[in-house]
């Protein structure tokens, strides 16, 4: 099994009613319901737009928390999904689940497998 990463940028959302979005949460709701009896779902959530981002760098020796994205950029992470699955067509299917469940694009990253016996790649 490998786990994937199905993700989206808040910016692919678009602009949509509130009656829009309060109708999409029960078919995402549904899609990790599947997952969940599938026996994928590692995790999803929603991040909030509106709290600050904060950034912890140690690349100067010295641990530095900073207020803000570390990057400065008009796009930013606005959810994500962890399957894991038995191959890529799998992790295409949940993807498209998802995708149709939210009404905004998904894109999917394999994660790195980690070594023998964690599960992740193997």
């Amino acid at each position: 099994m490998t786990e994937y990463l199905i993700y989206f940028n808040q910016q692919w959302v678009g602009d949509h009613s509130e009656e829009w979005f309060r109708a999409r949460g029960p078919l995402a709701k549904a899609v990790v319901d599947e997952m969940k009896a599938a026996g994928v779902y590692v995790f999803a959530g929603g991040l909030e737009e509106d709290n600050a981002a904060f950034t912890a760098d140690d690349t100067s020796g010295t641990l530095l928390f900073t207020d803000g994205p570390y990057v400065e950029s008009k796009e930013f992470l606005g959810g994500l999904t962890v399957v894991n699955v038995p191959d890529e067509a799998a992790a295409r299917r949940w993807a498209g689940k998802v995708a149709q469940a939210c009404g905004w694009p998904q894109e999917v990253r394999r994660f790195k497998p980690n070594g023998p016996g964690d599960g992740a790649g193997a």
